[in-house]
């Protein structure tokens, strides 16, 4: 069935690239480090909810903000806005899933990188989702994805990769 003109497919993002609305203040929204959302210091309970913030959230700089056409608001991250809960293999693909149930492919465009782990202070696995937010690897993915990495020397140090759309990512260094 034809979707009617204008309509947008139900996993689209809004086109927040092209909005440029004026910054309206700090609300009391935090992403915790566990990846729960909370407002006033209260969970938000409906993922529905969540996921229509997340898809309205924007990273400039070390700042991260809610944004709709006319107002741009600041919210608190205190590491990633995502964490990858889920992965699987499909040919020599990895596609990651997000805690809210975002999807890709690992890749060039959608890369894993080391950084630093704001609370915890260690280097770990990142992967880009969209737009420059970042989703941390959660251990349990971490883990299983180090049983199919094979080690590499990298700038002369060992490290743990994988393989996705033929490019090889670190998980870390060995040893």
């Amino acid at each position: 069935m034809p979707q009617p003109k204008g309509a947008q497919h139900k996993n689209a993002l809004p086109p927040i690239e092209s909005w440029d609305p004026p910054f309206c203040g700090d609300i009391d929204l935090i992403i915790k480090h566990d990846g729960s959302w909370h407002y006033m210091g209260t969970p938000i309970g409906r993922i529905a909810l969540v996921k229509l913030f997340a898809s309205v959230l924007k990273r400039e700089a070390e700042q991260y903000f809610l944004l709709t056409p006319v107002e741009k608001v600041g919210i608190q991250v205190v590491d990633s806005p995502f964490l990858i809960t889920q992965w699987q293999q499909k040919q020599q693909d990895l596609i990651f899933t997000t805690n809210l149930d975002d999807s890709f492919v690992v890749s060039s465009q959608n890369p894993i990188q080391l950084m630093l782990d704001k609370v915890t202070g260690d280097l770990l696995p990142y992967a880009l989702v969209r737009r420059n937010l970042w989703a941390r690897l959660h251990q349990n993915v971490f883990y299983q994805l180090a049983e199919l990495g094979s080690e590499q020397l990298i700038k002369g140090e060992p490290h743990l990769m994988v393989t996705s759309a033929d490019q090889n990512f670190s998980l870390g260094r060995c040893g």
